[in-house]
């Protein structure tokens, strides 16, 4: 049923009311209300070609405003995984970019080191950052049609494209009574139950239990929603099944760069209550004797018992295969030792006869 809105829900006597009068009873109802994208409060955000990224019919109208006005610059608020994989599309397509952020380096999850990688992509494709800047405002233009105001001068494009982050929508949940978890999402158990008898939820608009940390987050991400809609699919058809949680794996590709990450960063380990120790070990994603193909790799681990918490990789090749691996890692409850002699497929083309991860895993461990 496309083009209707939910205006109620009756868990006591089961109904959906549609916001044309209909009325819909249920045995069971999902909720799948995804994530909604972050939008700051600011003068200017309702001026014509101030555009968020969230659905596929954001994306046809950004490709749409582009097209129509010959597009040359486009100014985006936010310098995380979607403003990023768009300063890529927008300059396959010809058009520059100024990525105004927050905080001094692009992709601030992972270390600086790595993230400096990310930055010296940017600028050798001609992307200007703008480090450390904060969006003031949005007003019309000069020069071209739109101004974003920020804390260290005015850009100007034909396009604002807001990229600071998603929120789960949880609103109508919130009017039925559904418990609501400390992330802001919708709180299940692991067969997605929700707090009220036959209701699951399922994908962005919910948490998920982090196996690392033992503590329930909000992770939105694609995989991560395919996984607990099945389970909630299972459940309701009369076929248990558990969604046992999620390591916290994630990748994006910035221009010839892979960047990934898995577990936990040294900021969430202290808050899970770890003690955590990291390193960064630099190497080649193929033997040497073949060329260099430069490869950074972060491990985090517990000085206290050697247990692998977290890892972040970012290369021109292999990072995504290496951070894979370790979140097998992390989903076996790995420590360093054993990591450190992992049994992997070893050819030259693909790495040295001692992989990056255990070149990492053993100057880790020694240093405990």
């Amino acid at each position: 049923m496309v083009q209707s809105k939910v205006a109620g829900v009756d868990p006591a006597a089961g109904s959906v009311e549609l916001d044309n009068g209909r009325r819909l009873d249920y045995d069971f109802l999902m909720m799948a209300t995804g994530a909604m994208a972050f939008v700051p409060t600011m003068p200017g955000l309702d001026l014509p070609g101030v555009f968020s990224l969230r659905n596929l019919e954001d994306a046809i109208a950004i490709k749409s405003w582009l097209q129509d006005k010959n597009a040359k610059r486009v100014v985006i608020i936010g310098g995380g995984f979607i403003g990023l994989e768009m300063s890529e599309a927008l300059h396959a397509a010809g058009i520059a970019t100024t990525i105004i952020h927050k905080d001094p380096l692009p992709a601030n999850r992972w270390d600086p080191e790595l993230s400096r990688l990310m930055l010296e992509e940017l600028q050798g494709r001609s992307v200007e950052f703008v480090a450390n800047a904060a969006a003031q405002s949005i007003e019309k233009g000069s020069a071209a049609p739109l101004r974003v105001k920020t804390s260290l001068g005015d850009f100007e494009g034909d396009l604002v494209l807001l990229a600071i982050g998603v929120r789960p929508d949880a609103t109508l949940a919130k009017t039925i009574g559904l418990r609501i978890g400390a992330t802001g999402a919708i709180a299940v158990d692991f067969s997605q139950k929700t707090s009220i008898e036959n209701i699951y939820a399922a994908g962005d608009c919910c948490e998920s239990f982090h196996k690392v940390s033992r503590r329930w987050v909000h992770v939105p991400l694609g995989d991560v929603a395919n996984k607990q809609g099945r389970t909630a699919g299972r459940n309701i058809g009369g076929r248990p099944m558990l969604f046992d949680g999620i390591v916290g794996a994630q990748s994006f590709r910035l221009f010839t760069l892979e960047c990934a990450a898995t577990g936990l960063s040294e900021k969430e380990a202290l808050a899970a209550g770890f003690s955590p120790v990291s390193n960064i070990t630099w190497g080649s994603a193929m033997a040497p004797s073949l060329g260099m193909r430069k490869l950074g790799l972060k491990l985090t681990a517990d000085r206290s018992t050697g247990r692998l918490l977290g890892a972040q990789a970012v290369g021109i090749a292999g990072a995504v295969g290496r951070i894979n691996a370790l979140s097998v890692a992390l989903w076996s409850g790995l420590d360093l030792d054993q990591i450190g002699y992992l049994d992997m497929a070893y050819s030259p083309p693909f790495s040295p006869a001692w992989d990056i991860i255990h070149n990492a895993a053993q100057a880790l461990a020694r240093s405990l």
